[in-house]
């Protein structure tokens, strides 16, 4: 999944095998709890939902919805009709907030929940207990800002994501969790995370703002050339991972060894 409003950098990525072109409506409560970190805050309106529809020929359109509020049913309805293939719903506590949402959505389109928070993740069983989820993601970075941790792949070192992982694959719900960067880059390198998620099941990662950051490179023909060889080198290294699936709990003690040491780092 790639992250834009742009519609020139949405035809970029859609011809070079992104899979979901995300555009991010969540507003609500997200300053707040991230202000002041190097996070990217959205300014995605419903205008673009239909914007960046209209320019896709092989990627599904992925919206993120506000968390349920007061106007979520309205929301929720101007979404589905500007032709979102898939709403996610951010930052929720309860069963109740899953349930709305569900019903809001009404099997218009695809549901997926962004499971971000300690209170939901304490009643997760409960919460897949409701019929009408087809995806889950989880929100490292809220996640572990709920559990007072110093990084966010702490959470992928301490078995947190494998524990929800398995709970999802035992609903047979369709799972992801966090982003990457391009390969070669990152502070857990990307190609570890990438072999994380196909050891843990995983079928969903977002591309970070570090893979392309299209808010400071103008020059189209640089993006271009970002997605064509970052996607390209991605999908490469996906079917060797997949070839070479006995080595994954080598991987996942390497992973668990860099987090400590950043951790401790810090």
């Amino acid at each position: 999944m790639y992250i834009t409003n742009d519609e020139n950098v949405a035809k970029i990525a859609d011809k070079h095998g992104v899979d979901r072109i995300f555009v991010d409506l969540e507003q609500i409560g997200k300053q707040e709890r991230q202000g002041g970190m190097d996070t990217v805050q959205s300014k995605h309106t419903l205008d673009d939902v239909k914007k960046i529809k209209k320019c896709l020929n092989n990627s599904e359109l992925f919206v993120r919805s506000n968390p349920i509020y007061q106007n979520s049913k309205e929301e929720i309805d101007i979404i589905v009709k500007n032709g979102a293939d898939v709403i996610m719903l951010p930052y929720f506590k309860t069963c109740q907030e899953v349930q709305t949402f569900v019903d809001y959505v009404g099997g218009r389109c695809k549901t997926c929940l962004l499971l971000e928070t300690p209170e939901a993740v304490e009643i997760i069983d409960d919460i897949l207990d409701i019929d009408g989820i087809d995806e889950i993601h989880i929100g490292l970075n809220d996640l572990h800002l709920g559990y007072n941790m110093k990084f966010m792949f702490e959470l992928l070192a301490d078995g947190t994501v494998e524990y929800l992982c398995n709970k999802f694959k035992h609903k047979n719900i369709t799972y992801g969790f966090g982003g990457i960067a391009a390969l070669g880059q990152g502070t857990l390198p990307a190609e570890n995370i990438i072999k994380e998620h196909y050891r843990l099941g995983s079928s969903m990662v977002i591309l970070s703002r570090s893979f392309c950051n299209a808010s400071q490179i103008t020059d189209l023909n640089e993006i271009d050339v970002i997605f064509k060889e970052g996607v390209g080198a991605i999908r490469d290294f996906e079917k060797e991972v997949n070839d070479h699936l006995a080595y994954f709990e080598d991987n996942r003690q390497l992973v668990k060894q860099i987090v400590k040491q950043i951790v401790d780092g810090k």
